[in-house]
């Protein structure tokens, strides 16, 4: 189902258009919180709830601006998901994630700005670094997972990951500085 479709349901009828996102999305969404969370159903299920009321509150947004779903649904239920961790867990265990999640720039918990336009420069990637991308920085999959997934070496995916940031890092500066 095409993203138009979703947005105009969200609007139109809120029911319906959740249902249809769901439908559409709710994989991708319990995934990429899975991920952060994968021994807390019970939040992971409130986090995708919170993603899909985010989106209806969005949904006048998204048909203005005309941007995938795909992508802003990956990153409003990573940060979900990662604030969820944090109000889980106790001060002194915070650390393991910040830790974990300041080796790569991409994971960061960015602006909705800067977030908006990592995600549309993520989309307009070509395959498989587009894959390759979601699967690390949304999916949390490892290189190694990566690799077998897409019938890869693992350092293919290091490789692919490494020259992708760098554009990505040179794409954003440029963007950044024409807002």
């Amino acid at each position: 189902m095409e993203d138009n479709k979703i947005i105009d349901a969200l609007l139109a009828e809120p029911e319906t258009g959740l249902q249809l996102l769901l439908t559409q999305y709710g994989g991708l969404i319990h995934a990429v919180i899975c991920r952060i969370l994968p021994n807390n159903p019970q939040d992971a299920e409130e986090c995708a709830a919170d993603v899909l009321v985010a989106a209806w509150k969005h949904a006048a947004e998204f048909k203005r601006r005309n941007r995938p779903l795909r992508a802003w649904l990956c990153v409003t239920a990573r940060n979900a998901a990662i604030d969820r961790w944090r109000a889980l867990r106790p001060r002194q265990q915070e650390c393991e994630l910040n830790d974990e999640l300041a080796q790569d720039w991409m994971t960061e918990r960015r602006s909705t700005e800067a977030e908006e336009l990592i995600a549309q420069l993520l989309t307009e990637l070509p395959e498989p670094d587009r894959e390759i991308f979601f699967r690390r920085y949304y999916y949390r999959e490892s290189c190694r997972e990566i690799g077998r997934r897409l019938n890869m070496q693992e350092h293919t995916v290091n490789v692919r990951l490494s020259r992708g940031r760098e554009k990505l890092r040179k794409q954003f500066a440029a963007l950044r500085n024409t807002y």
